[in-house]
């Protein structure tokens, strides 16, 4: 199992907009493709202005194929548009996690 852990730093004062869009927008058609999330959050220490969401998949594989299904659909698309057009984001930080063998997450 592997988890894609990804943070998104907002312009100060617009992480609860983003959030909202998101909310409105986004996150229906992102855990109809890729489940729900194992943790969407905001930091409260450390960098500021920023959200987390942690997603879980079988393999490598199975992310490349769910995230392609998920960014071809038009309805992703559109809210893709909206979140650029808000501007709110001003960066983004990818990264691959490896459970350690004897972790079972609850999804």
């Amino acid at each position: 199992m592997i988890f894609d852990h990804r943070t998104y730093t907002c312009r100060p004062g617009t992480l609860a907009k983003q959030l909202a869009l998101y909310d409105q927008h986004g996150r229906a058609i992102q855990e109809k493709h890729l489940g729900a999330p194992v943790l969407y959050g905001f930091g409260e220490t450390g960098p500021l202005n920023t959200y987390i969401h942690v997603w879980a998949y079988d393999s490598a594989a199975d992310r490349e194929q769910r995230r392609a299904v998920m960014a071809a659909d038009p309805d992703w698309q559109a809210f893709l548009a909206k979140s650029a057009e808000a501007g709110y984001l001003i960066a983004q930080e990818n990264r691959i996690l490896t459970a350690v063998p004897w972790f079972t997450p609850k999804r």
